[in-house]
């Protein structure tokens, strides 16, 4: 096969541009750069002198050394300012020829929005009260080739935001900010969880078969071993197995991967975090929630009320606890949790033009199926909603006191789910029969129905201990506390169509 070469055709600023890149190789300079000490950087100006009178840093003449990219520039004969930015944000320059020499200037003069540079110089303030850098030496670092977005426009394709998310941090401090702040957030979860006593661990993303939730998984192949593989779809059943190895109290943050739609609240590959407790249960696993969550509002943010998808938010607790045919009963008048035949709950269902799939003919699947339709978006306050279905749930103990239900809830939060918990099922034989009910689905159409996890039934027979678990959207979480609208500001690269 021929190598094949991509060409396009250069705009006028671009021909400009590689016409300079040309002219600094013919001064002996290298246009892309080496490396460059820094002693300081705009953040650390900014709380050190910011402060400091106008006469006193003329005096002084602190002394920097900083580096940064130029987003604006503005020359008047043998002087002019330029603002470059850096990791924490955009400091000012003033360069004279008078400071730097000819040469230096020559450089300067030349140079263009988004190119990276280095400045020696001190700090002070301009007449205005502006903080600056009075440049004594200036650097070349990085020639760049293309043009930065207009700049009070920016990118203003949402497609492209996303697709070119190095601009986009370039040009929107917003998209930066949650950038940096979402690393915070992951860290405060780390540090609460090992306060309590879990230990992070890693578990893998390629199986062989499809567990753990009921998803769509990407298929894979793996070669040496002539096998058809999955991307994980959860962390659950390794992370239970860790707890038959007696580790207790177990978590895992890391990607998982579900072959289905796209929208501002799903991305087909996303972060969980999911966490397992021995001695634990249900009950358990609300309060860590609830305490976890306050814990990064207080840590991070310094705010218990957050306004997402127009609605406020209060994490202020106690949260509120209701179970799902409650929730329902309040919303229809109808009691799920009165004995019913099939035939009367799809009548229910006929009355409330409620459509049901083969795979869902079952009072369990029904329950749910209102609850979607009547309950889901009307959970603004952070909400757990417990007793689902039995159908619905093949990893979950039954209620002891009603066993067509399970010791199971979800977090709803803005009318949107954020984590799914359960006392955890560890009777082998319950469990396998669970399974089999999945593969009865999977036969009727169901395509996010369970694989059997032979080898899990196994660890379940050498005895796991009473144990709750629970698995967290690690995006949609940042998504609350970024108070982002959309999953693709919180991802740094979503998943995209490619350009044609």
């Amino acid at each position: 096969m021929k190598a094949v070469k991509f060409m396009r055709e250069f705009t006028e600023q671009e021909l400009v541009r590689r016409e300079k890149l040309k002219n600094l190789r013919e001064l002996g300079m290298d246009p892309f750069g080496s490396k460059f000490k820094r002693t300081s950087n705009s953040k650390l100006i900014k709380e050190s002198f910011e402060t400091i009178s106008k006469e006193d840093l003329e005096e002084q003449k602190n002394e920097v050394i900083v580096a940064g990219r130029i987003m604006s520039k503005r020359r008047s004969g043998k002087a002019g300012f330029m603002d470059i930015q850096d990791k924490y944000g955009s400091i000012q320059i003033y360069i004279s020829i008078n400071d730097v020499g000819e040469s230096e200037y020559e450089l300067y003069k030349a140079c263009d929005i988004g190119d990276i540079i280095g400045i020696n110089g001190w700090v002070c303030k301009t007449n205005t009260g502006a903080l600056t850098i009075h440049a004594t030496k200036y650097t070349h670092l990085v020639k760049a080739l293309r043009p930065l977005p207009e700049k009070f426009h920016g990118l203003t394709d949402i497609e492209e935001r996303y697709r070119r998310r190095y601009v986009d941090l370039i040009m929107n401090e917003d998209a930066k900010n949650i950038a940096f702040i979402r690393p915070k957030i992951i860290r405060s979860i780390q540090n609460f969880m090992d306060s309590q006593g879990f230990v992070e661990v890693e578990t893998p993303v390629l199986t062989s078969l499809l567990t753990g939730a009921a998803a769509r998984p990407f298929k894979t192949h793996h070669n040496a071993q002539d096998l058809d593989m999955y991307l994980r779809i959860a962390l659950e059943l390794p992370l239970k197995r860790l707890l038959v190895g007696g580790m207790e109290a177990v978590y895992e943050i890391g990607r998982t991967f579900r072959n289905e739609g796209m929208d501002p609240k799903h991305n087909p590959e996303f972060t969980m975090m999911e966490a397992y407790l021995a001695y634990s249960d249900l009950e358990g696993m609300m309060d860590l929630t609830e305490k976890m969550y306050q814990t990064i509002a207080r840590e991070v943010f310094g705010k218990m009320v957050y306004n997402w998808c127009g609605n406020e938010i209060n994490l202020e607790g106690p949260w509120k606890r209701v179970s799902m045919t409650e929730a329902i009963k309040e919303k229809t008048s109808i009691d799920f949790t009165k004995e019913m035949s099939l035939d009367e709950a799809l009548k229910l269902c006929e009355e409330h033009e409620i459509e049901v799939e083969e795979h869902q003919k079952s009072i369990g699947h029904i329950i749910n199926l209102f609850f979607e339709k009547y309950v889901e978006e009307t959970l603004i306050e952070p909400t757990f909603l417990y007793g689902h279905p039995i159908e619905i749930s093949p990893l979950t103990k039954k209620d002891p006191k009603d066993p067509r239900f399970t010791e199971r809830f979800e977090l709803f939060i803005g009318g949107k789910e954020f984590a799914n918990a359960y006392t955890e099922l560890n009777d082998p034989d319950d469990q396998l029969i669970r399974f089999e009910n999945q593969l009865k689905e999977k036969d009727l159409g169901n395509e996010e129905a369970n694989d059997i996890d032979m080898d899990f039934i196994e660890a379940l027979e050498y005895g796991m201990p009473p144990a709750g678990g629970i698995g967290y959207g690690i995006d949609r979480l940042v998504m609350l506390f970024t108070e982002s609208d959309s999953i693709r500001d919180v991802i740094l690269f979503p998943t995209m169509k490619p350009r044609d």
